[in-house]
This record gives structure tokens, sequence and C-alpha cells, in this order.
């Protein structure tokens, strides 16, 4: 749903093999160079992957002018066809990925409360030069309970930062609801056969996914 300018997208390989896991990494890449194209803000969080792999499902948070137009490009279903980089002799070449609207729905504000998280600086390095690395600009946030926890050193000031981290981490909470109502919807397996029944909105192909005409 679109609100002030702002429209968030559950992208999931829903329950898929690993090679949906690498879709949804490449239709996160791919829209995002649409979306900085368009003129839009851009903004992902991937649920946590204990492999450190590609994963399974993100939240993706899109600021502008029409983002809902944007959006309407992706939602439904997208089909990746390409030979298995994983496993080269998989008869199997048609990957299936859905998006969905999330809903408007913020983090519950109690997780966000001052006593609920740990905030902790330190100096960010990388770009924004002597003053980004002299100073605790960089910021991260842990909700305690959960463990869950977000960072930024995007921002020059530690201010900035502090807020970004807090909409990451309210982000991640997001995800874990929108996760929860596709589980509630049908279980993941029910949901992945869905995927590849659906009438794909967008095609690409190859290990560069370029789009399919």
């Amino acid at each position: 749903m679109t609100r002030k300018g702002r429209t968030r997208l559950l992208v999931t390989s829903g329950d898929g093999p690993r090679e949906c896991r690498l879709a949804v990494s490449h239709v996160l890449k791919r829209m995002e160079q649409e979306a900085s194209a368009a003129g839009l803000r851009f903004e992902a969080q991937r649920a946590d992957t204990p492999d450190g792999g590609d994963p399974a499902s993100a939240l993706v948070t899109l600021s502008g002018e029409n983002t809902d137009r944007f959006a309407r490009r992706w939602c439904g279903t997208v089909q990746w066809t390409s030979q298995s980089p994983f496993r080269p002799h998989h008869k199997r070449r048609n990957w299936f990925v859905g998006i969905f609207e999330a809903g408007t729905e913020e983090a519950p504000e109690a997780v966000l409360t001052p006593k609920a998280l740990k905030v902790e600086t330190f100096r960010s390095g990388g770009p924004g030069g002597q003053h980004q690395n002299t100073t605790d600009s960089g910021v991260r946030v842990t909700h305690l309970e959960t463990g869950l926890s977000a960072f930024s050193t995007d921002e020059r000031s530690q201010h900035r930062n502090r807020q970004v981290a807090l909409d990451r981490l309210a982000a991640k909470f997001i995800l874990r609801a929108e996760e929860s109502k596709a589980r509630d919807r049908s279980n993941q397996n029910q949901l992945h056969k869905q995927l590849e029944r659906g009438n794909p909105v967008r095609k690409f192909k190859g290990e560069r996914f370029a789009e399919a005409t």
C-alpha cells in the first residue's frame, strides 16, 4: 500500500530452492537499478540467512513520487529462466519469485522505545571524508528482547544515522510480520506452487538476468 509517497513490497522465494533465493537477489538488484533511474529512494531489508547466502525474502521500501505505479510493474510472479548455477545437470530451468504489496502497519511502538533498545555509536569509515573517520557517527541499535539489530553509517551526523538505523530495525520487524502473514495464508510449499502456476508479470533469463521479451 502507498502512504505519503511510500510503498512497501514483500519479495519472497516462497520457500523455493536455492536457485529461487538467488533469483530474489537478482530481483532486488534489478529493482534498485530501476528505482534509481525513476528517481525513487530504494531500501531493502533482507531476511537473515544463517549461511550468509541469498535471502529467502526481503522487504523493499520505495519512497518518492508515483511509487505505486512503479510497484505495479513488479507485483505478481517473476520468472527467471536459467540453468542452475548450483546444480549444472539439473533439468529444471524456470525459477520463480513472488512480489506482493506489504501492509501499511508500522513496527509496534513498544519495540522501539528507549528502554527496549541498546544504542551504540562507533567510528564509521568509507565515504564522507575526515569528518566520518574521526567522529563516532555510526550508530547500531539492538532490540534487547529479540536480539534483532540494525546499523547505519550512511549519513554524516550521528542523529541522522540513529534515525536510519531505527527505520531499518523497524523494517526487520515488519518483514517478520509479513512473512508470518504469508505462512498464515498457506504453508510455504503451497505458496511456492502458487508462484509456479501464476502468470509471470515479468520474465528474465540467463546469468545476467536480462529481461526476456
